[in-house]
């Protein structure tokens, strides 16, 4: 990319909050930035206060990382376990915990990764782009392969 320009859709990872604390929010965009890491394209944060709009964004389909809110109201470990339920191929889902002691119950809803609150700068943008990573390096395959045939 060169200059001011706007990547394109298909060079943008998109990724769902859901959180019903407009702070925890703004905490989690802040966090992440525009790149959670060098070798990623950037991220696009669709941010959602509802389980409604949860299920609405996700059957929409897009979405490459969901981060679901564990404190919030009403919470993200059942919605990770329904998700994980209901939808086929469902993304990777970091879940945010209240306590490390949490990380049980993250396992039963079946995130493939959790971080605690308060959130951590350093340490959301590395745990989201460990979940990433994987799904990039497929998108990337299946396109080459998609390509030569």
């Amino acid at each position: 990319m060169a200059g001011d320009q706007e990547p394109r859709d298909e060079e943008v990872l998109t990724i769902l909050l859901y959180a019903s604390n407009r702070a925890t929010r703004e905490d989690v965009r802040l966090a992440l930035g525009r790149k959670v890491a060098a070798d990623l394209p950037p991220v696009r944060v669709l941010e959602v206060a509802t389980q409604p709009a949860v299920l609405t964004a996700m059957d929409a389909g897009g979405i490459d990382l969901a981060i679901l809110d564990g404190e919030a109201v009403p919470g993200g470990m059942g919605l990770c376990r329904q998700l994980k339920d209901e939808i086929l191929r469902c993304p990777p889902i970091l879940l945010l915990i209240g306590r490390r002691d949490d990380a049980w119950l993250a396992t039963w809803a079946r995130a493939e990764g959790t971080v605690s609150h308060p959130i951590d700068p350093v340490r959301l943008p590395e745990a989201v782009a460990e979940l990433l990573r994987p799904r990039v390096s497929t998108e990337t395959a299946v396109a080459r392969t998609t390509s030569v045939a």
